[in-house]
């Protein structure tokens, strides 16, 4: 299986590991350490050799920050993470809720002068800026990692092999992305520290982060149309000639060197540039990764690769649905559902991995929003219960995510209401057709206006963007609060409202859409407007649904939805799982 049960918290050490912390502290003349989740390319996902916040701290999540003082510290986690983040990490850190509270205000009551130390590789410029603004009255230390010199057996870097992206499914020549964005340039070059932006230019995958095809690199991309690629030769070496005449190769140990050699203006993204490529540079300018939106705008070929992928992933959900429902309750637990799924996965033989580990949440362990079962937590799914699963994949052609929540026996009513509000936002952001210009701030209200109305609501955001074989959670778009980037034709998000009730159950329903223009209407003033496709053909359970809660318009698009399911996807399916699927999409 790609995904293991081993449960890699130890609470139990992040006491003794602070206090080893701590000695680190006092030998070098610091007050503090910053210890973020991030690694030297500033992506989302880390290899194991970059997990010392979690080895450190125990806490697994894939976003969060601690910080080290003499006398206090604290894990700072968002609203993802409230309650993982008790189980998983000693009394002796303190829990804060971020970005409520903000590294800098949480640091600047903890410690009112002194040195805080920092990885230089590991903060970005933005965030050393907003440090340095706010603590004026502290010194910001760069300094070699305090915790690897504490982690005994910390792992080596990847190595993985890189392999090319094929050109019918980038849609796009590498030499024609490179000399197109080489055009927008406003300065002499542009340094590329994400990896799957550098993937995405260069049309190439890779295997150095799990359930995320993307090697570990930088690159730097000059005016003169021509990209400098800064990674391991052995890595490279499957390629071939893939790369061409307007790629140069170098090894990783030069890039700083060469940097500084530059001449003419350079420009970084101080979102995701770590302050030792800015140091480098000595005076770099500001501007956005210029892989960003172009990467987030699919190419024809991305989208019918996704929706390929789509279909396919599909037709395993629902024989995956169908084995559930056969299943008397009480007899499976979370771990033998995550098996069952990734073998329908793995039985279509063109899984290349998961996109993520897979969320299985029965019960109570439904409200912890990014829950991991393991052989310690793993539990029965008992009758009467609520089961969340989501999960995706990887393919070739594109990355899925789907999150379907599933009533074991028979649902409560606060189920069922709670699921019936939480529905209407995922309809209400479907259905929407929307000025072009509007960014996801303008959209996120829609999913939560149901459950506003019963006071009720949601700690993360409603969509983030999704790569075409690449990260499930890519940039820039996104629906939530803080999204404020427009979103345009060709961008690919997440529909995903949610419910929680800590101690009870959790609630998500997620289908993935596609921006796409929207048909002019007779008398339309607007110049252009946007709306969704659907992109995911998978049943939502309707068991879980009070239909007086709905409106006509709302049971209409249901309706709808489940005939598209069953039209798309029974034609594929054996007799058996047929007959599920069409009592599954009966009309309500």
């Amino acid at each position: 299986m790609f995904q293991t049960f081993v449960e890699t918290a130890s609470p139990d050490q992040g006491p003794p590991r602070l206090t080893a912390l701590r000695e680190q502290l006092a030998e070098t003349g610091l007050d503090g350490f910053l210890i973020p989740r991030a690694d030297a390319h500033q992506g989302e996902d880390v290899a194991p050799r970059d997990e010392r916040l979690s080895w450190l701290t125990g806490f697994t999540g894939s976003a969060g920050w601690c910080v080290a003082l003499r006398e206090r510290a604290a894990v700072f986690v968002d609203g993802r993470y409230r309650v993982q983040v008790k189980a998983q990490v000693a009394d002796v850190f303190e829990k804060v809720d971020w970005p409520e509270t903000s590294l800098a205000d949480w640091i600047g009551t903890a410690l009112d002068t002194g040195k805080l130390g920092f990885d230089p590789w590991l903060l970005s410029v933005d965030l050393h800026r907003a440090l340095a603004d706010k603590l004026p009255d502290l010194t910001l230390t760069p300094t070699d990692n305090l915790v690897d010199a504490i982690w005994p057996d910390q792992p080596a870097p990847p190595q993985g092999r890189v392999f090319a992206q094929p050109l019918d499914l980038a849609g796009e020549p590498h030499a024609d992305k490179i000399t197109r964005l080489a055009k927008d340039l406003s300065a002499q070059a542009a340094v590329i520290t994400l990896p799957d932006s550098i993937a995405w230019l260069l049309n190439i995958r890779g295997s150095d982060i799990a359930r995320t095809p993307v090697p570990h690199g930088f690159a730097v991309l000059h005016a003169d149309a021509t990209v400098t690629l800064y990674m391991d030769a052995a890595k490279l070496a499957d390629l071939g000639d893939h790369l061409g005449p307007q790629v140069t190769t170098r090894a990783p140990e030069d890039f700083l060197t060469d940097l500084a050699a530059l001449t003419g203006p350079v420009q970084i993204d101080p979102a995701s540039c770590p302050v030792a490529v800015a140091d480098a540079l000595g005076d770099p300018k500001d501007g956005p990764d210029p892989c960003l939106l172009p990467k987030a705008i699919k190419n024809a070929a991305e989208l019918d690769g996704t929706r390929a992928a789509h279909h396919r992933d599909a037709l395993a959900m629902v024989r995956f649905l169908a084995w559930l429902d056969a299943q008397a309750p009480g007899t499976l637990t979370e771990i033998g559902v995550v098996k069952r799924l990734e073998e329908e996965r793995r039985a279509t033989n063109a899984l290349r991995d998961i996109s993520f580990e897979t969320i299985s949440g029965s019960g109570a362990n439904g409200a912890i929003v990014h829950y991991r079962v393991t052989d310690s937590t793993d539990r029965p799914v008992g009758e009467g219960e609520l089961l969340l699963v989501d999960s995706g994949g990887q393919y070739v052609d594109g990355t899925t995510d789907i999150t379907r929540t599933i009533a074991i026996g028979t649902p409560g009513r606060d189920e069922t209401q709670a699921f019936t509000r939480v529905l209407k936002g995922m309809i209400a952001v479907s259905r929407l057709r929307f000025p072009k210009g509007l960014a996801g701030r303008d959209i996120d209200p829609f999913a939560r206006a149901a459950l506003w109305e019963a006071g009720l609501d949601y700690g993360h955001g409603t969509g983030h963007g999704v790569g075409s074989y690449l990260s499930v959670h890519e940039g820039p778009q996104r629906i939530a609060r803080t999204g404020t980037v427009p979103l345009e034709a060709g961008m690919i998000l997440s529909n995903e409202p949610g419910f929680y009730r800590e101690g009870a159950f959790g609630i998500r329903i997620e289908n993935l859409i596609a921006v796409q223009s929207a048909p002019k209407l007779d008398g339309q003033t607007v110049p252009q407007m946007l709306e969704f496709e659907t992109l995911t053909w998978v049943p939502i359970d309707t068991r879980l649904i009070d239909a007086t809660l709905l409106t006509e318009a709302e049971r209409n698009w249901l309706n709808n939805y489940h005939k598209q399911v069953y039209e798309t996807l029974a034609p594929h399916l054996d007799a058996a799982t047929g007959q599920w699927l069409s009592g599954a999409c009966s009309v309500i």
